[in-house]
């Protein structure tokens, strides 16, 4: 039989590692002031972070974590070491759908991790323009969700903006309904983003049916409006009950359990390749028969799997439209690079908007 270890003695030995750990932690900063140091002195004035770089960190440490910890768990232990880091060498100005609180923010600090200074902004559209104006390195908007679908308005800006996706972050949304009534027999209205209400559907019509819903621009912004009343809920994330004081009265109120959103990052850099990633492509072909089966033909020819296609009016014309289309691999990847030529050959207009990292964690 193993002999037990007194307690004193486990906590004797947490705070020696609590301190080594201390040390490193630091040693890395110090380390990554000097990767700053190098840089301006080799002339780089723009944002350091790298997503490619971070992007094989954090694999890396999954690839080499023992446990007992899990490889997500040890990623974003990581990824906020990092973010602290790179907040030392140049902090970074991330827009989001505001306001504070919303899955949005939430989605921006998982990817770049809490040190970040994050910007709320209005609408999907002024996200886009703020990067755009240089008023801040990156933005964070939606793209799709598991069960809603598309993001719309995302898709739309891609048509006029020049700026690229950098990365991708996938945010698991819980929805919550919360505020200060006491039971469901109380509440008198439910405020929540129009998604979201309808994420929840459901579960709305089996617990609360005849109840008002009301849709708003946020589920941050429906708990704020919320927070002064007695028998109006919102339907959010528990961030937004944290920020704005109000009990959760019933959690993970989502009709599908796996509801996932993927948000992607947009920017002016274009990552390097790192092995696992995906590109994203805006064509436009004409109206005219046969055009989709030229589009998907040299993705066919050089093996090179779709993971999402998604067609939008372009608004040149009437039944004029768009593809959206994510594959895996970099643009300079060989057989990528092969069927991009080729498709530039079948297509009118054929737009990379990013080779980008996939969602680590």
């Amino acid at each position: 039989m193993t002999d037990i270890i007194p307690l004193s003695e486990l906590r004797d030995q947490i705070d020696a590692i609590d301190s080594q750990i201390l040390q490193l932690i630091n040693k890395r900063a110090s380390c990554a002031m000097e990767v700053a140091r190098t840089k301006i002195s080799e002339g780089e004035t723009g944002t350091f972070y790298r997503p490619d770089r971070e992007a094989n960190v954090l694999r890396r440490i999954k690839e080499l974590n023992p446990g007992p910890l899990s490889d997500d768990t040890s990623a974003r232990f990581f990824r906020e070491i990092m973010s602290s880091c790179l907040a030392l060498e140049k902090p970074l100005e991330v827009a989001y759908l505001g306001p504070a609180g919303t899955f949005t923010q939430q989605a921006t600090f998982k990817h770049f991790g809490h040190a970040v200074k994050s910007m709320p902004v209005a609408s999907i559209y002024e996200i886009f323009t703020e990067v755009e104006k240089q008023h801040c390195q990156f933005g964070v908007v939606p793209v799709e969700n598991s069960t809603g679908g598309v993001v719309a308005h995302t898709f739309d800006r891609f048509i006029t903006s020049s700026l690229k996706i950098c990365g991708e972050v996938e945010y698991k949304v819980h929805h919550n309904l919360m505020g200060h009534a006491k039971k469901l027999a109380d509440v008198t209205e439910v405020f929540s983003h129009q998604q979201s209400l309808a994420q929840c559907r459901h579960w709305l019509d089996a617990h609360l049916p005849g109840v008002a819903c009301t849709a708003v621009s946020s589920n941050a912004e429906a708990a704020r409006l919320v927070a002064g009343t007695s028998n109006k809920m919102a339907i959010a994330g528990e961030a937004a009950a944290q920020l704005y004081d109000l009990n959760i009265l019933e959690s993970n109120i989502e009709d599908e359990s796996n509801n996932t959103t993927r948000f992607i990052i947009i920017g002016q850099q274009e990552p390097e390749s790192t092995g696992d990633d995906k590109t994203s492509l805006l064509i436009s072909t004409g109206n005219r028969a046969g055009a989709l089966q030229e589009i998907i033909a040299p993705f066919a020819k050089y093996g090179i799997s779709m993971s999402h296609i998604e067609s939008r009016p372009s608004k040149q014309g009437l039944w004029d439209y768009v593809f959206f289309i994510d594959i895996n691999g970099h643009k300079n990847d060989e057989n990528v690079s092969k069927a991009l030529e080729l498709l530039k050959l079948k297509v009118n207009v054929l737009n990379v908007l990013g080779s980008y990292p996939k969602a680590v964690i």
